[in-house]
């Protein structure tokens, strides 16, 4: 590289680095407030996210990024950097033509309210009050159609928002691929509900203690890798992982005395956000690029974790009897397959986070129709709770009695996060189809999980997937890992395969 462009890459890393900064200090305050801040400093708390957030946006739309970034890509330039170097640059350039022209102010008031509505979701579940979070959600949806003008409508509106989760994802794409998945699990359903074999579940419903929880909780993550030097467990409304950089990558769960599962299979999904985070090439600290490919990747790794390794029998050969000795008493007497079949039961529950693996892609397709509807044909915030229960009624047969149970149970769309809920069904693909050469390259997949030897597992995403953060895209990684790009079969097989099995289908 030239001396002269050697400098003014100094220059544009120290810009780089400013940023992320910054960005580390908003998520820790935003970790903060969701784990336990006096409610009493909320507001104000929200006023100071903002005001960082409104700092940031400011940097990352200045005219010296505008600058930098056309000055790096120009073809002479771009020929003297590397791929890296290359992907920042494109990256940095992306955000700086999408949002430069939105008012930094009004980005920042935008900052502050998503911050506050956060909170005051928070009191809206527990009370089950969609009517007093209404107002804040009408903002927060008036806010990103406005965003929307300003960032530039490419297909469909609600394609916008998909691309900032998922790069290159389309309402098209989406459609066709979550087709291909409905069309082979919906008959699987289907078959399963007529089955004789269903599993008892009698003994999951009792109190389990959140000691034993919690406890189970760290020794479970401390197999997978997770590393506690580089991270905490802590307690929230709503489980969530927050990767401050690679060497501070929190996560939190939700323990409920009477579901002993759903903090175990919280603590494994977000686990496998943060051995993501952890395990990022710790070259790209302070770059853009210290983070995630997308969020359908970072779902990936999480459902990966969660479900096709911590609800496989094997997992549970190896760690069933750890967790009989928290709760000796409750599962006194419940064999290790009796248990499996348990906790991988298929039933249409109201709660998406506590889903089986089979209808959660149910609960995700209700979502991304209703984002759509919202985004693209007007949908007002105030039919929201119809308009779920409708779909919840059509797709799964359930009807939710509250709002907690029902619109207000996520709180994702609190913080603005419309776009998002695509993700995980795209995570539940990417998984599958990851694992799928995973178990060809490590042939001996199951005999590590069932014998506790997770870490080998570990060092394989690591080197195929966590190191290089956000330097190569989805479609590159999912094609480099597996030789394809995206394919909902490996889904279906996955799923039909297993609860073929389980059912006796």
């Amino acid at each position: 590289m030239e001396q002269q462009v050697s400098q003014e890459w100094e220059k544009f890393s120290g810009l780089l680095s400013k940023m992320s900064g910054y960005r580390e200090a908003i998520g820790l305050l935003h970790w903060d407030l969701r784990t336990g801040a006096p409610r009493k400093g909320a507001e104000i708390r929200s006023q100071t996210v903002g005001m960082l957030s409104g700092e940031y946006f400011r940097l990352e739309t200045s005219p010296e990024m505008g600058q930098f970034t056309e000055y790096f890509s120009r073809p002479d330039i771009q020929s003297q950097l590397n791929e890296v170097q290359n992907k920042i640059v494109h990256d940095c350039r992306k955000e700086y033509e999408r949002s430069k022209s939105i008012p930094p102010e009004k980005y920042e008031e935008y900052a502050v309210l998503a911050a506050h509505s956060e909170t005051k979701w928070e009191d809206a579940k527990e009370n089950s009050d969609f009517a007093g979070f209404e107002p804040f959600l009408t903002k927060i949806v008036a806010f990103k159609q406005e965003f929307i003008d300003y960032w530039g409508v490419n297909g469909t509106r609600y394609d916008t928002l998909l691309d900032m989760y998922e790069p290159d994802l389309t309402v098209e794409k989406v459609d066709e691929v979550f087709g291909r998945l409905r069309s082979r699990l919906v008959p699987l359903v289907e078959k399963i509900a007529a089955s004789p074999n269903k599993p008892d579940t009698s003994f999951l419903q009792q109190i389990f203690e959140q000691e034993g929880q919690e406890q189970f909780g760290l020794f479970i993550l401390k197999q997978m890798g997770y590393d506690f030097d580089a991270g905490r467990l802590d307690e929230s409304v709503h489980p969530f992982a927050t990767g401050l950089n690679p060497g501070d990558v929190r996560i939190t769960t939700n323990y409920i005395p009477d579901n002993v599962t759903s903090a175990v299979f919280s603590s494994l999904h977000e686990g496998g956000h943060a051995l993501y985070e952890q395990n990022i090439n710790p070259e790209l600290v302070g770059t853009p690029l210290a983070q995630g490919a997308s969020m359908g990747i970072h779902e990936s790794q999480s459902r990966l974790w969660e479900n096709m390794i911590g609800r496989s029998l094997p997992f549970w050969e190896r760690y069933y009897k750890d967790l009989q000795h928290y709760f000796p008493v409750q599962l006194a007497g419940v064999d290790v397959k009796d248990f499996y079949r348990a906790i991988n039961s298929v039933d249409n529950t109201f709660i998406r986070i506590e889903a089986d693996e089979l209808t959660y892609n149910l609960h995700i397709i209700v979502r991304y129709e209703i984002e759509k509807l919202i985004f693209n044909e007007g949908l007002a915030v105030k039919d929201l709770p119809q308009v779920w229960n409708a779909k919840y009624q059509e797709y799964l047969g359930i009807t939710p009695p509250t709002d907690a149970l029902g619109v207000l149970q996520d709180v994702h769309w609190s913080g603005g996060d419309f776009g998002y809920f695509a993700s995980y069904s795209l995570g539940n693909m990417y998984a599958a189809q990851i694992l799928n050469t995973l178990r060809k390259e490590l042939p001996t997949f199951d005999e590590l999980v069932s014998s506790g030897n997770l870490l080998p597992i570990k060092e394989w995403l690591t080197d195929k997937i966590y190191r290089y953060g956000q330097s190569l895209t989805p479609s590159q990684i999912i094609e480099q890992v597996t030789g394809e790009p995206l394919n909902p079969d490996y889904l279906a097989d996955y799923l039909e395969e297993k609860y073929t099995a389980l059912y006796q289908l």
